[in-house]
C-alpha cells in the first residue's frame, strides 16, 4: 500500500500548484525531487500525467480523471484523521461567526453561547451585520445568510437551513378602527408600515386564491430599516406589515398582535449556512454546523406553529 501511495502528494500539489516549483516549496522539497517522484508515478501508471513545455505545464486527459480520484481519496483520509480527532479533542480555538442583525440576536446567538458553553475552550467571536461579508478577507469561519449567496460556489459550502417566512400581521387596535382585509383587493385600502430598503418594498408580491402571484402596491407614510421598530409601530396601530413568522411568534399568541390572510402564502427566503471549502474542517466549526443546523429549522418552521395554534 506505501508504495502505491508514493507520489500522490506531490502529483496533487503539482497540478493543484500549476507548476513542480511551486510544489515543492509547499511540500517543502527540492523542484526535482518532485519531478522523480511524479516520473517513478507516470512509470508505475503507464501513462504521462502531464503535458510539460518550456513555459506552461498542464494535466492530460489521464492526469485529469486521476487527479480526480487522488483528491477524493484524499478527501476520504483526511475526513478519517478529523473523525478521530475529533473523538479525542474537544473544539477549541477562536471560532468566529458573522450573522444577520436581528434574526442573530434572537435566535441564532444563544445557539452560538450554549455552544461556548459546553465547550470552555472555545472562544466565540459573534460579529452581527447584514451586509455582505468576505470570509477568507475577515477571518470567517461561518456566516448565516438570509437570500442569495454572492460569493462563488467554488469558494463556500453551502447548507440550506430552512426558510423564512413572511406573514402580514396588524394590531388588534388598527383592526377595530380599519376594519380586517379578508382578501387581498381589500389590503389596498389599508396602511403599511414597510422596511426601507432599495428595492421597492411598497409592492407586496403575495398568492391569491387561484394559487397565481399578484402585487399589491401598499399606501405608507412610515418606512425604516430596522425591524423591531417595525413591530412597535405596528403594534402601535400604524398599519400593517410583512414580517417575519420567527419575529411575530410571540406576539401572535399574546394577542398583541393578529395575522391577517393566513391561507395567502408570502415570499420564501431561504436561509443558509456558508464556510470556506477546505480539505479539513476545524473540530470547532464541525460542532458549531452540526448544533445550528440541528436548531435553527425549527425556529424558521413558525409559520406551521402559527398555523397549528390557529392563531390569526
Amino acid at each position: 500500500m506505501s508504495d502505491r501511495l508514493a507520489g500522490i502528494s506531490a502529483f496533487v500539489q503539482a497540478a493543484e500548484a500549476g507548476s513542480f516549483a511551486l510544489a515543492a516549496d509547499r511540500l517543502n522539497l527540492t523542484r526535482s525531487a518532485i519531478g522523480k517522484s511524479i516520473a517513478r508515478l507516470e512509470e508505475r501508471l503507464g501513462t504521462r500525467l502531464f503535458v510539460r513545455t518550456t513555459r506552461r505545464q498542464a494535466l492530460t486527459a489521464d492526469g485529469q480523471a486521476f487527479y480526480d480520484h487522488c483528491v477524493r481519496a484524499l478527501g476520504e483520509l483526511d475526513a478519517g484523521e478529523a473523525a478521530l480527532n475529533a473523538a479525542r479533542l474537544a473544539p477549541q480555538g477562536r471560532l468566529h461567526v458573522s450573522v444577520p442583525v436581528l434574526f442573530g440576536r434572537r435566535c441564532i446567538a444563544p445557539v452560538l453561547l450554549e455552544l461556548a458553553s459546553r465547550y470552555p475552550k472555545l472562544d466565540l467571536q459573534i460579529s452581527f451585520t447584514d451586509r455582505v461579508v468576505d470570509l477568507v478577507g475577515e477571518n470567517i469561519d461561518l456566516v448565516v445568510r438570509s437570500g442569495s449567496l454572492r460569493q462563488a460556489p467554488a469558494e463556500l459550502v453551502a447548507r440550506k437551513l430552512g426558510e423564512q417566512t413572511m406573514t402580514l400581521c396588524a394590531s388588534p387596535d388598527y383592526l377595530a378602527r380599519h376594519g380586517t382585509p379578508q382578501t387581498i383587493a381589500e389590503l389596498e385600502g389599508h396602511h403599511a408600515v414597510l422596511y426601507a430598503s432599495g428595492r421597492r418594498d411598497t409592492d407586496w408580491p403575495l398568492a391569491d386564491e387561484t394559487g397565481s402571484m399578484r402585487t399589491v402596491t401598499m399606501k405608507h407614510r412610515l418606512r425604516f430599516d430596522d425591524l423591531e421598530t417595525i413591530v412597535a409601530a405596528v403594534k402601535a396601530g400604524a398599519g400593517i406589515a410583512r414580517l417575519p413568522c420567527w419575529l411575530v411568534v410571540n406576539d401572535v399568541r399574546a394577542g398583541s398582535l393578529a395575522r391577517l390572510l393566513p391561507d395567502t402564502p408570502g415570499p420564501k427566503i431561504d436561509v443558509h449556512l456558508a464556510w470556506r471549502r477546505t480539505r479539513h474542517l476545524p473540530t470547532r466549526v464541525r460542532v458549531a454546523i452540526d448544533m445550528l443546523a440541528a436548531r435553527l429549522p425549527s425556529m424558521l418552521a413558525t409559520r406551521t406553529h402559527l398555523e397549528q395554534d390557529g392563531a390569526g
